[in-house]
């Protein structure tokens, strides 16, 4: 009797063979520094500074790397750091996950998105460009970050965005959450702009269970990251604060996995690559169904966080008759939390019946298969923020899927999961 085939997820989080990870937790709980500070923090931090440094051609950089409690509050923190007050406007990618743009609104600052070009996914230059000119003519001055995603873990146009925003005087957070070892040049992502944002969440090239870290240009910028870090208190004997601060420091049980995690990261980012290369040789005869490729151009060095494809609203997928006649259950791709039910499934801007079908198909095939992510702009909570885009994302939100891709996706499990989309549309 043959085995059964295990459920294949999109990126579940993998130790270390060696178990670091478990070796530098119990020191801290030797040590007893199981708190958020401590020298798992410090020495986790060098590690990612070393990687964020380290240029492909030997050259090296000088970033400093802040651990944080979450991508989230490393956006947070990275928009303080740029200045942003109640009433500014911040330039966000529209094709991004929330955590991009909620932080703006946080600050009680308004988020103006931009749309995508289609080779990348990401960030349309062009596009940003029109937006910093319309804002200061409509607005009288200009916004105050710009915040491009590294969608899926694609590089976007760093020189292009990168000149723009030097143009205009406009600092960059690069929302690299999803980037981490991505490249564009030869440089690591996150380190053009005026900081970078990580994440090691459990389902990220590497994991601290949840956490993220926002990568500095200086050790004073990031002296300053740390102090809002800790809820901003002032060098007298007794507690005092002149700013607002936050309790954003990562555990050092959480850095004592990240140190493990590092040990792994080139084998990580390896892995996505090669199940990259799989599913572009064994769809690329498939009608109808297109991975999502990095441009020809050998300055963009993609991480394939997740593999993401597109399929034709012509091809007809098995079942796709009941799509959307039942609401979910539970969150979308097995996320973490509560989700608030809600009456139907359907909405005025929702995936093609076809991609429905097949998430349903390839769930039933015990297969994870996810919607990209819903453009920010076409997100009820957002309904009124201003816009500029030619929808370009809003176009691949309705045809496209992502795929997985993680550590534990083996050659077997990419060859099943061509085969069971095969057989939806067969």
């Amino acid at each position: 009797m043959s085995e059964e085939r295990k459920n294949i997820y999109l990126c579940l989080a993998s130790m270390s063979p060696s178990g670091a990870e478990q070796k530098y937790v119990q020191e801290a709980f030797d040590t007893n520094w199981v708190v958020p500070m401590g020298p798992n923090v410090n020495a986790f931090e060098q590690d990612l500074s070393n990687f964020a440094n380290s240029n492909s051609d030997g050259s090296r950089l000088d970033r400093t790397v802040v651990c944080l409690s979450s991508g989230t509050s490393a956006v947070h923190l990275a928009l303080i750091g740029c200045g942003v007050q109640a009433g500014d406007e911040v330039l966000v990618q529209s094709f991004t996950f929330c955590a991009s743009s909620h932080p703006i609104t946080y600050l009680g600052a308004k988020p103006v998105f931009v749309g995508s070009e289609p080779t990348t996914w990401n960030m349309d230059p062009v596009l940003l460009e029109k937006a910093i000119i319309d804002r200061k003519e409509k607005t009288g001055k200009y916004p105050k970050a710009i915040v491009p995603v590294a969608l899926y873990g694609m590089p976007y146009d760093c020189e292009k965005i990168m000149a723009i925003a030097d143009r205009y005087g406009i600092p960059v957070v690069e929302d690299v959450a999803e980037g981490m070892g991505s490249r564009f040049n030869g440089q690591v992502l996150g380190t053009f702009g005026k900081c970078g944002v990580l994440s090691f969440n459990g389902n990220k090239m590497i994991t601290t269970s949840g956490g993220g870290a926002l990568i500095c240009r200086s050790k004073e910028e990031a002296n300053e990251v740390m102090w809002y870090a800790t809820q901003a208190r002032d060098a007298y004997p007794y507690y005092q604060h002149t700013a607002i601060g936050y309790n954003y420091r990562m555990s050092n049980v959480c850095a004592g996995i990240g140190r493990g995690q590092m040990t792994v990261l080139d084998d990580h980012i390896a892995h996505h690559k090669h199940v990259q290369s799989l599913y572009e040789e064994l769809l690329k005869d498939l009608p109808g169904v297109y991975i999502h490729k990095q441009p020809e151009d050998p300055r963009y060095d993609a991480n394939f966080w997740l593999c993401a494809a597109t399929i034709d609203k012509e091809v007809h997928v098995k079942g796709q008759e009941n799509a959307y006649k039942e609401v979910i259950t539970s969150a979308v791709g097995g996320a973490a939390g509560v989700i608030h039910a809600v009456d139907s499934a359907t909405t005025d801007c929702q995936p093609n019946e076809n991609v429905e079908a097949l998430r349903v198909f390839m769930l039933d095939k015990k297969v994870e298969c996810r919607p990209v992510w819903k453009p920010m702009h076409k997100q009820p909570v957002y309904e009124g923020a201003p816009v500029y885009t030619n929808e370009v994302e809003t176009e691949i939100f309705k045809v496209g899927f992502c795929l997985p891709a993680g550590p534990y996706v083996t050659d077997d499990d990419v060859k099943y999961i061509v085969e069971c989309i095969k057989e939806a549309i067969a």
